[in-house]
């Protein structure tokens, strides 16, 4: 354990550094056009997804706190109607940090009973680091275990919860009728992802969500990845490549009796080497992966 919770630290100081660095007042707030009734929303943080309609507009995700009015400006720009409904794919603070200015402005929070369970309580991590519990009006008031249906603008909007995958409490957002499919963090396109092993995740819990989304997938289906550009089958495919070979890799240096300090980075993360360029480093998910497998 104390092999995995430093892995932690080095993740959430890089994470740390990034909101240092992040000039809020220059990011802009993208809308990209999915459907003729759904966005993607990007800026800083997790893609969101805004579904319009008559009967009200559904937000799937809400980056940072201090983004609130940015992103308020953007929907009220597309939307005739007012946030209804806010879900949060996770409970991260890229994807929650907004939950209290959009359900101030009378939107309702659904999310997994775990989401709920992280954001009204302290979280303790390692190393006496801790998040401080989100004030109440941010924790969602509509939670579900497995799944839940939300049925606005003549659409069945499917909840699907995934157990241990990027966090102990994601969910997929499925339109049916529009073929649209938002995955949170359990799919980072084309890059490395950040797997938070302290609050539930595992590495074979995405790659079981995203086999998962794969067979709810065709060729015509849009997919939001939480980061990322807007995707498709493929896209998703090429993820789950990428997941299995690297799983593959390490797990046949822990049954050759490799030690950490002599892992060949360069090498396990061959034909990757762009994948290392985000938030997660080729080292860092070597490490990630090669610190969980060996616990097993």
């Amino acid at each position: 354990m104390a092999i995995r919770n430093l892995s932690l630290i080095l993740l959430l100081s890089c994470f740390a550094c990034f909101l240092t660095a992040q000039n809020f007042d220059k990011v802009r707030i993208k809308p990209i056009k999915v459907t003729e009734d759904i966005y993607m929303l990007v800026g800083a943080g997790g893609n969101i997804g805004l579904f319009l309609g008559a009967e009200g507009t559904v937000m799937i995700d809400d980056q940072f706190a201090p983004l609130a009015p940015k992103i308020s400006a953007v929907i009220d720009s597309l939307a005739d109607t007012n946030i209804k409904y806010l879900i949060n794919t996770h409970w991260h603070g890229d994807h929650t940090g907004g939950n209290m200015a959009f359900a101030e402005k009378g939107a309702t929070i659904v999310a997994h009973d775990n989401v709920r369970e992280r954001l009204s309580k302290q979280q303790i991590r390692p190393f006496g680091r801790s998040t401080e519990a989100a004030p109440e009006m941010a924790w969602p008031k509509l939670t579900f275990s497995e799944s839940m249906s939300v049925h606005i603008n003549g659409e069945s909007i499917q909840l699907i919860h995934h157990h241990n995958a990027h966090t102990d409490g994601d969910a997929f957002v499925y339109f049916p009728s529009y073929n649209v499919l938002h995955m949170g963090d359990c799919f980072f396109r084309s890059r490395f992802p950040y797997v938070d092993v302290d609050m539930g995740g595992t590495p074979d819990g995405i790659i079981a969500a995203v086999e998962a989304a794969l067979m709810i997938s065709d060729e015509d289906t849009k997919i939001i990845p939480g980061h990322g550009d807007l995707s498709d089958k493929e896209d998703l495919s090429t993820y789950h490549q990428m997941l299995m070979i690297m799983r593959d890799r390490i797990k046949r240096e822990l049954k050759n009796g490799t030690a950490m300090e002599d892992l060949d980075i360069a090498g396990l993360s061959k034909g990757f080497e762009e994948w290392g360029t985000g938030f997660i480093s080729a080292d860092k998910f070597v490490k990630m992966l090669y610190k969980f497998y060996s616990e097993e």
